[in-house]
């Protein structure tokens, strides 16, 4: 797959491939002990000693609810962190771009410390 020619296409909205399965497989789970929070995707309300599973990200969701989400993208539905994947296209693209984001940051910090 070339995920980058989507968007030389003008179709950046393709989701990306689904999270690694042992990403998934292996999610830190907690158990609740305050009700006050709630599922940000079914948004009930967590009952005391539930557990539920937590994203490296830190947000915190019914299995039910992220499970399935995760069979699709690779992506934490609140904060838009991104997980690792089985695909190595995927990764070598997305690393790719993050290089290349580096290297524009880095590009304008010098330009700031130059001209400014």
């Amino acid at each position: 797959m070339d995920f980058g020619m989507w968007e030389e296409l003008g179709q950046s909205q393709r989701l990306p491939p689904p999270a690694s399965k042992d990403i998934v497989k292996n999610l830190k789970e907690k158990e609740i002990s305050s009700s006050d929070d709630k599922c940000p995707v079914c948004l009930k309300i967590h009952s005391l000693g539930e557990v539920v599973k937590v994203l490296p990200c830190n947000h915190s969701f019914h299995s039910a609810c992220i499970l399935p989400w995760l069979e699709k993208t690779n992506s934490c539905p609140l904060c838009r962190h991104q997980l690792p994947t089985d695909d190595e296209d995927y990764e070598a693209y997305r690393k790719d771009s993050l290089r290349a984001k580096q290297r524009e940051d880095d590009i304008e910090t010098l330009h700031n410390s130059m001209f400014s």
